[in-house]
């Protein structure tokens, strides 16, 4: 059975831990600067509109929508579908304002508007012209420096612009009406760059929160030193940008006021858990989803794992890799912290999506923050104060750690699985989750009406053997081979579970013969949608998990779901085209097991039952 959440009265609102400078305040606090996040909020708040990537900045992917429900989407047909021109791995999805869609793709990171009145593009947008991107590079050359397959998760929207991030890193704002540039500005580096800026890319999506628009960059596997950089949404202006590690100077911190498990960071809390110079090249990429509290004006983002794989090379917890940060949007100062793998020796990047729920936790109404760790650890936080509250795993078989420390917040390491204890060259085997976790990119769903968490999963193992590698700006700075497979006495790479963060505990779970590798939605209609690698739209009963039903569409599904309406009528699309990290090998025609950074041989059947195409399904009652 579901357990219903009861809302009752609701507490009261939290003001913001920390703000940290008053004249920074004082300037944004000026007539206007409010109404760009003021107008997103309100489309948000309309079920009409899928204004967001994530639904709301609650990052909840639900949908107050019940004209398609339990008892009818058994029935649900194809209303229309539309081909992007490109290939590979299709991650995110379309946004819906009004009459109007917005479509992306993966490289060359084309963007399409869409009239849903006839259906017909409105405009199309292409960065690459003459050959390159904004920034100069090449699309071949930033093809080069991509990790795990040419993805892009998508657009922002707000004010009447379009965001883009496109795979060079530029942040392009276009007219949402005309498709038209109206700034670009270049975020890092694509090139072969120096120390911190080697061979970045771009692959998340921007994030709007007042009138800034933000962005992370992606790049640990190339050496790069990450960040989160806000600008002028209105000016490109950059405003900020706080590191992932680094001089508190860098990073954003006060040693005194920024805090991690509700004690204060002290001064060089990242500089004295790396050796020497290694921070400088220190990876912790920012490239998942991002949600944002307007009563605490705290907007929260993951970072990723450290550079280099190798961890025989980085002794020390390599702060603030693999860490929640919490942050204030106007002046980026860090409120507090919390890093869920301190010498991370998986590659169990901790950018997964932090949302945002009232929820019971152990009988007491709390505002929290959940997040489902690459790990295989969910978390449960106090999203005002950074307390951990509750860390289970959300697969039994993950084995690299046997529990949280709920007084220091550690994961508790079995040293038959941890690569560092066995040493370079060595191959330690068996480890659970694999490195693209027991839950990758792919968002989970959040219903109010049920109080549960529908989370999309991955069923893998791996092992994994360090060696030395050199760092060379502009090359691969990975240094270790992998390879994945179902967990022992299993067949399913995946499972869609339903999930109780109040208590840490699954409540049900669907096996998958391949990854759940899409984002999941829930509706008011009593509906969770999600999609298959090998192709199938799939919608559940949510107290069950009970499929209600299917539809095979044109390739493997590792887009997020989304619905609207148009004239009165409930529409339901997701992005088709098969790729991403779990199918890397399938769309960049890699056939050797260890390839695709350890994932082609877990993958190989998927070529039986889908193949490459970038589609735009949409599906509706008839």
């Amino acid at each position: 059975m579901v357990i219903i959440v009861n809302y009752g009265e609701e507490i009261p609102i939290m003001k913001s831990v920390y703000k940290a400078s008053l004249m920074a305040s004082a300037i944004f606090a000026l007539p206007g600067l409010a109404q760009a996040n003021e107008s997103l909020l309100k489309l948000t708040q309309d079920p009409n509109n899928w204004a967001m990537p994530t639904g709301d900045y609650n990052a909840h992917r639900y949908s107050q929508l019940d004209q398609i429900n339990r008892g009818n989407v058994g029935s649900l047909k194809v209303a229309w579908i539309f081909s992007t021109g490109v290939l590979r791995g299709h991650e995110g999805g379309p946004l819906v304002v009004g009459d109007t869609m917005w479509v992306h793709t993966a490289i060359p990171n084309i963007v399409y508007s869409i009239d849903l009145n006839d259906n017909s593009i409105n405009w199309k947008y292409n960065p690459v012209k003459g050959g390159k991107y904004p920034s100069g590079q090449t699309m071949d050359r930033v093809i080069s420096v991509m990790c795990c397959d040419n993805v892009n998760r998508g657009v922002a929207y707000a004010e009447g612009k379009i965001f883009l991030h496109a795979a060079d890193t530029s942040l392009i704002a276009l007219d949402a009406k005309t498709g038209k540039e109206i700034w670009t500005v270049t975020n890092m580096d694509a090139g072969v760059g120096n120390y911190g800026v080697s061979a970045s890319t771009g692959t998340g999506v921007p994030f709007i929160v007042k009138n800034y628009v933000g962005v992370g960059c992606s790049g640990a596997e190339f050496g790069v030193r990450c960040n989160w950089t806000q600008y002028d949404m209105n000016t490109g202006q950059r405003l900020w940008r706080a590191y992932s590690m680094g001089p508190d100077s860098d990073m954003l911190v006060d040693p005194q006021k920024t805090t991690s498990m509700l004690q204060p960071i002290g001064k060089d809390s990242s500089l004295k858990t790396w050796p020497g110079d290694a921070w400088k090249i220190g990876g912790g990429s920012i490239w998942g989803w991002y949600s944002w509290d307007p009563d605490l004006d705290l907007f929260y983002y993951g970072t990723g794992n450290p550079s280099t794989w190798n961890p025989v090379v980085r002794p020390g917890d390599n702060k603030w890799s693999m860490t929640i940060n919490a942050r204030d949007p106007d002046t980026g100062m860090a409120a507090w912290l919390y890093q869920m793998t301190p010498y991370d020796e998986w590659d169990y990047d901790g950018v997964n999506e932090m949302i945002l729920a009232d929820i019971d936790v152990k009988g007491k109404k709390r505002k929290t923050l959940v997040h489902f760790d690459r790990n295989g650890f969910a978390y449960t936080m106090d999203r005002a104060t950074g307390e951990l509250l509750v860390a289970e795993k959300y697969d039994p078989v993950v084995n690299w750690a046997t529990h949280v420390d709920m007084k220091t917040g550690r994961p508790q390491v079995v040293p038959r699985y941890s690569t560092a204890h066995q040493g370079e060259d060595v191959n330690t085997t068996g480890i659970c989750p694999a490195a693209l976790g027991t839950k990758d990119q792919q968002p989970a769903a959040f219903s109010p009406k049920t109080g549960v968490f529908y989370v999309p999963t991955n069923h893998v193992c791996m092992d994994y053997e360090p060696f030395k590698v050199d760092y060379v700006a502009g090359n691969a700075y990975v240094g270790a081979t992998l390879s994945m497979y179902p967990p022992a006495g299993d067949t399913n790479l995946g499972n869609f579970i339903a999930w109780d963060a109040g208590k840490g505990k699954i409540l049900w779970s669907v096996p998958e013969p391949f990854s759940v590798w899409s984002g999941a939605l829930a509706t008011a209609g009593d509906v969770v949608f999600y999609g298959t690698l090998d192709g199938k739209a799939k919608a559940v009963d949510p107290a069950t998990g009970k499929n209600l039903w299917t539809q095979k569409v044109g390739s493997g599904i590792i887009g997020n779901f989304h619905t609207w309406t148009h004239k009165g009528k409930q529409y339901v699309g997701v992005l088709s085209g098969v790729g991403g990290w779990a199918g890397i090998g399938l769309a960049a025609g890699l056939t050797e097991d260890s390839a695709g950074l350890g994932a082609v041989g877990a993958y190989k059947a998927l070529n039986k039952y889908t193949a490459l195409g970038g589609d735009l399904n949409v599906f509706a009652l008839p």
